[in-house]
């Protein structure tokens, strides 16, 4: 990869950047979800109804994403991609910022949580612009030979907020006592999160607008809506997106997001270790991207989802059959199994490759947000059904999607190079 020209490595650098800063400000949220329950709702509430109503909160911005996502791809495909790019950001890092100077339940009483909600609708609603748009961005920016890369960097980039967001909380949690967490201490995440954001907004000024949309751009006039010519002519496109997106959504969520709470109840691990393996699995999920990203672009899209989907589904089932003996190696099984997850990084160009370009924003983002708040949204009360009866679910489950990942791959080896080899 060391061909990209100069302009491409600063197009790669900021666009990661500000995935890195996005991802963390929307995931933040999840790390103190407690300290937020416990300031913004009424004392007297019972805990399960307190625990219940944050992360239907937080659930909201996951719900939204759709629509947001369809908006800002609507005017990316018409108006321009950088301008969108540039204000999904901004719409992320401003509810951040709100967030942790906003007023709790004891200073503004119900109008607390009812603001709570509209910011975090907002942060759905950016996130839903921000993820395809970026990779869109740069896919189109790079040569056809680098797409899978590029969108490997960016999808890199996303974990890796939630890797800063994970190390952030351990450091609060370190440095300031439960007591001052809920003090203020709880805060400071946010703004930090929402200052950085705006910087980023700042930095992504220097980009510059794809030469596909200028390519087209005197072709856009009394054209049809993108979401409409998506729906009526590219539906095989969607499925396979949709698809796609199922396998990460569902890794991502299980392996990365469920596993260490998990871990503490299903297994007895402490809380400590929990969020330490976390954190290095997490680590090894970004350099996985990197791999399977670099890979994919070498050699062969469909035949890395092959490899790196039997390699998802094995490492899954044999973390959690070990957990059920021992933690002892932990670390080393997480961490394999973070690796593996990383064959998700194929999914963004393949999405973004499987429309043509007039319509390439709004078709990658109708998919791939739909089908993430779908199997995003439900992965987690399927999983927690599926635990009475077996402790090992999460992994199965898992396992499962990895067979529907080796399938993918058989059928992407069966369909044009433009889907295939992106090299």
């Amino acid at each position: 990869m060391s061909s990209l020209s100069r302009s491409e490595l600063k197009i790669l650098s900021l666009s990661a950047l500000g995935g890195v800063l996005e991802f963390y400000d929307f995931i933040i949220f999840v790390y103190f979800a407690t300290s937020i329950g416990a300031l913004f709702f009424p004392a007297n509430m019972p805990d399960w109804l307190r625990q219940l109503q944050i992360f239907g909160i937080f659930a909201a911005g996951y719900l939204v994403r759709p629509i947001g996502g369809i908006v800002m791809a609507h005017f990316g495909d018409t108006r321009g991609r950088k301008k969108m790019f540039t204000l999904s950001i901004f719409l992320m890092a401003i509810p951040t910022l709100a967030i942790g100077l906003m007023p709790t339940y004891a200073d503004i009483g119900i109008y607390a949580p009812i603001i709570l909600l509209l910011l975090r609708m907002m942060q759905g609603a950016a996130i839903g612009g921000e993820v395809p748009g970026a990779w869109v961005f740069v896919a189109e920016h790079v040569a056809p030979r680098y797409v899978s890369f590029a969108c490997a960097v960016l999808t890199a980039g996303l974990t890796g907020g939630i890797l800063l967001g994970a190390i952030v909380a351990v450091l609060i949690n370190t440095f300031y006592t439960p007591e001052q967490i809920l003090g203020g201490g709880w805060r400071v995440p946010f703004i930090l999160g929402g200052v950085f954001g705006v910087i980023a907004v700042f930095l992504r000024q220097w980009l510059h607008e794809t030469p596909v949309f200028k390519a087209m751009q005197q072709q856009l006039s009394g054209q049809e809506l993108p979401l409409k010519v998506v729906l009526r002519a590219h539906r095989p496109a969607i499925v396979l997106t949709a698809l796609m997106t199922w396998v990460l959504s569902a890794a991502i969520v299980t392996m990365i997001l469920m596993t260490p709470t998990l871990l503490q109840t299903l297994f007895k691990v402490p809380a400590r270790l929990a969020l330490e393996a976390n954190i290095f699995a997490t680590l090894c999920l970004t350099v996985g991207c990197l791999v399977f990203g670099a890979l994919a672009g070498k050699f062969n899209a469909g035949r890395v989802m092959l490899i790196g989907s039997i390699g998802l589904a094995a490492t899954s089932i044999i973390f959690y059959q070990q957990l059920a003996i021992s933690s002892e190696h932990i670390f080393l099984l997480y961490g394999l199994n973070g690796f593996f997850v990383g064959v998700i990084a194929i999914v963004p160009a393949v999405g973004a490759m499987a429309f043509p370009a007039a319509v390439r924003f709004s078709g990658l983002s109708f998919s791939y947000n739909l089908a993430y708040a779908v199997f995003g949204g439900l992965t987690p009360i399927f999983i927690s059904l599926l635990i009475p009866i077996n402790v090992l679910a999460p992994a199965y489950y898992v396992a499962a999607l990895g067979v529907l990942g080796f399938c993918i791959g058989l059928y992407l080896l069966r369909k044009k190079p433009a889907l295939a080899m992106m090299n």
